[in-house]
């Protein structure tokens, strides 16, 4: 099959072309170090919300994984039920045992579990080459991609409260007429049913996790190959096609790698609201799935960057959370210990990344004050889980 010659804008582009101005600096107050402060999950399961974060196997040190226990009521699995660990070359069995001890963390915690990501064009490592995908006819790309996604949901049935079927699928660049990306091998060997005919798997083999299509990059603009209003409206271009063929697309989620510099200016609050409406009135629920903010544009100065970054959570949960088809805020991380930022993405001065709401040493920051705040503050909302934790 022909393979793209222009790949589409990755996470990473987007985040390399961000602006790197520096956003206004208003006051916030310190981080609350006292040991009495509630937990996260706490202060959104009042208001009908779900507080949770991604993690690890590689991730779980004692102090962490007590970090994660207090404050996350939800666990989302960040990379070990993706290829590169499940099945990291063509001719290897499906490994289940770094996914089995995420499942049973979150079992011995009352966490609820999502896992990540069922049908993704990254993700598979250096034991996949590009012949192994692309260069498969379609019943030979089938019985690989659903075979996996069968036994994977199989694994897990009764263990997952949602399941990110397909993540990054849609785009406004190299996508066909319904907003789907074309420059995939899915794409290319199956054909423009492949992300239609996975939900309706997931479903088959286990009816009970919530089916959520994941995509990123809806908040600002990055560059000139990267339009927020573009992208937002080929993202319901595609969800209104799956619907039509009758997909059981039951949740967005909306990654929430928010970019720090000028955060204040470039983030059209009135647009994002209409969006998400949007999302609701087509009887979707929201979910932020990987909520971060990328410090670029902002000074190396910890007080001032903290400051920083806490205002830009300030202000996109303060819109996000006013529409209760959100439902669950769940952070790509809760300490700076533990970043993709950090190794992906490092500063140009060599300062560590910030991005999260507690710092390298495990100390809340700023940012925990204002997620914090802005889960207190949201409208109640009927919930999506039943609590589970005491």
């Amino acid at each position: 099959m022909p393979r793209p010659t222009t790949p589409a804008l990755s996470r990473r582009g987007l985040l390399a072309g961000a602006a790197l101005t520096s956003a206004s600096l208003p006051a916030a107050g310190a981080a609350t170090a006292d040991a009495a402060r509630p937990p996260l999950w706490r202060l959104a399961e009042t208001r009908g919300l779900a507080f949770g974060s991604s993690i690890a196997t590689w991730q779980l040190d004692a102090g962490h994984r007590r970090l994660h226990d207090r404050e996350a009521a939800v666990l989302l699995t960040e990379d070990d039920l993706l290829w590169h660990r499940l099945k990291p070359r063509p001719g290897a069995s499906l490994d289940f045992r770094r996914g089995d001890r995420l499942a049973d963390l979150a079992g011995r915690h009352d966490q609820l579990l999502v896992g990540t990501h069922l049908v993704w064009d990254e993700g598979f490592g250096a034991g996949w080459s590009d012949a192994d995908l692309w260069d498969l006819d379609r019943r030979r790309a089938r019985r690989l991609l659903h075979g996996v996604i069968r036994r994977e949901v199989e694994h897990y049935r009764g263990r997952m409260s949602a399941w990110i079927v397909a993540n990054e699928v849609t785009a406004p660049q190299h996508a066909d007429r319904h907003g789907l990306r074309t420059d995939v091998p899915w794409r290319a060997t199956i054909g423009p049913d492949y992300v239609a005919s996975c939900f309706h798997l997931v479903r088959e083999v286990d009816p009970r996790p919530l089916r959520i299509i994941n995509e990123y990059g809806f908040e600002t603009d990055a560059g000139r190959r990267h339009r927020a209003a573009a992208r937002r409206r080929a993202f319901l271009v595609a969800v209104d096609r799956l619907l039509a063929q009758g997909a059981p697309v039951q949740a967005v989620g909306i990654q929430g790698h928010l970019l720090a510099g000028d955060f204040a200016r470039r983030f059209d609050e009135r647009a994002y609201r209409a969006f998400l409406r949007e999302l609701a009135d087509r009887g979707l629920t929201v979910l932020v799935t990987e909520l971060d903010v990328l410090d670029d544009g902002l000074p190396a100065d910890v007080r001032v960057r903290d400051r920083a970054v806490a205002d830009v959570y300030r202000r996109y949960l303060d819109v996000t959370l006013d529409e209760r088809a959100v439902k669950a805020v769940i952070a790509f991380g809760l300490t700076d210990r533990y970043t993709w930022l950090e190794e992906d993405e490092p500063r140009r001065d060599g300062a560590h990344r910030r991005p999260l709401a507690f710092d390298r040493r495990l100390r809340p920051k700023p940012a925990y004050d204002a997620i914090g705040r802005a889960l207190r503050h949201a409208p109640e909302r009927e919930r999506l889980w039943s609590p589970r934790r005491g």
